[in-house]
């Protein structure tokens, strides 16, 4: 794969969050020449300076609610990773206006500044539940894909080339359930689980990093990008924590599903799935191109029936292959160090 990012300047939006962080540091390693990280959070932007304490990274103080703090961060810069988003599913429930002003004109504010500011690539991070939204962070995440989609569709000369991409669950990012298991472990408590039947996918920070760079490198203008990935039911990935750590009976105590929760997780529709291009470890979607002039279409239809890419039909694993995922986890094998079980 050509490292798209060895010699250019990165800036990540929400460049102190999980997907920031490690994308940040991926940039570093991966040569670029400078790493601007823009984030609200003075306190982690100095946790992470001394964490990193390269001289390529560069932190800039703002909100992307607020258009004209982006200008000093997105100067000078090649590639944009724009992670900033509000992500809790129950916070966004009950403060969806605070979502709308983030995630969507926060979204618009930043692709306007990136495109003014001869930025030459631009990927967002989606999220599964933009995909048939039930809950208010997945609504404003399909507005932003529209969004941005909209950008490609009435720019199509823009020398900014703007991409997606969707990921399921991130095995202990913040918000995973997998370190509140270990917690619960650690305690001797229950272990507490939404709905034992409930599937989520399963990825690495370290791949949904790779599907960025992946975008980075692969994107024509709008299209989205999905990594296959396999996945459990919240059970199995209970006892699979549960047995790394030594306990083969855990106790189990199901609380429910939360507001706005899905129980599975869908990466592409079935009306995507139509014209997804299967690209050996990823699914691409192209733009739909059309314009406005749909009566042209009225004798044209071209959707097939299909079904839709989702945590409960893509291949699942079971606890002696969750435990082999989990055990790639730095976090998990720190944690096992910690416990004495390594």
């Amino acid at each position: 794969m050509v490292n798209e990012l060895a010699g250019s300047v990165i800036a990540v939006l929400g460049g102190t969050g999980s997907f920031g962080s490690m994308m940040a540091r991926h940039a570093l390693e991966a040569g670029a020449r400078a790493v601007h990280v823009f984030s609200r959070d003075e306190a982690k932007q100095d946790d992470m300076r001394r964490r990193l304490d390269d001289d390529r990274v560069c932190f800039f103080l703002g909100d992307v609610r607020d258009r004209d703090s982006l200008w000093p961060a997105l100067q000078g810069v090649d590639l944009v990773f724009h992670a900033a988003a509000l992500k809790q599913v129950p916070s966004c429930e009950f403060f969806p206006q605070q979502a709308v002003l983030t995630n969507v004109i926060g979204s618009d504010n930043a692709l306007t500044v990136a495109s003014r500011s001869g930025v030459k690539s631009f990927v967002c991070l989606s999220t599964d539940k933009a995909v048939y939204p039930i809950n208010v962070m997945g609504e404003t995440k399909a507005l932003m894909e529209k969004i941005t989609q909209a950008f490609a569709r009435n720019n199509p000369g823009s020398p900014m080339t703007v991409s997606m991409t969707r990921y399921g669950n991130v095995m202990y990012s913040r918000g995973s359930v997998i370190p509140v298991f270990v917690r619960q472990l650690r305690s001797g408590g229950p272990l507490t689980l939404t709905v034992r039947e409930m599937t989520r996918f399963l990825m690495s920070l370290a791949d949904s990093v790779q599907l960025v760079e992946y975008a980075f490198i692969h994107a024509q203008p709008g299209d989205i990008f999905v990594k296959k990935a396999p996945a459990s039911t919240i059970e199995i990935l209970a006892r699979a924590t549960a047995e790394l750590f030594g306990v083969d009976n855990p106790q189990i105590r199901v609380i429910g599903a939360r507001h706005g929760e899905k129980m599975h997780e869908t990466l592409l529709s079935a009306e995507e799935m139509v014209k997804a291009q299967d690209e050996v470890g990823y699914f691409r979607v192209p733009l739909d191109t059309r314009g406005l002039q749909y009566e042209r279409y009225f004798d044209q239809g071209d959707l097939a029936p299909t079904e839709a890419y989702t945590s409960a039909n893509t291949r699942q694993l079971n606890v002696e292959e969750t435990k082999e995922l989990l055990l790639t986890l730095p976090q998990i094998q720190g944690e096992l160090e910690l416990a004495g079980l390594r």
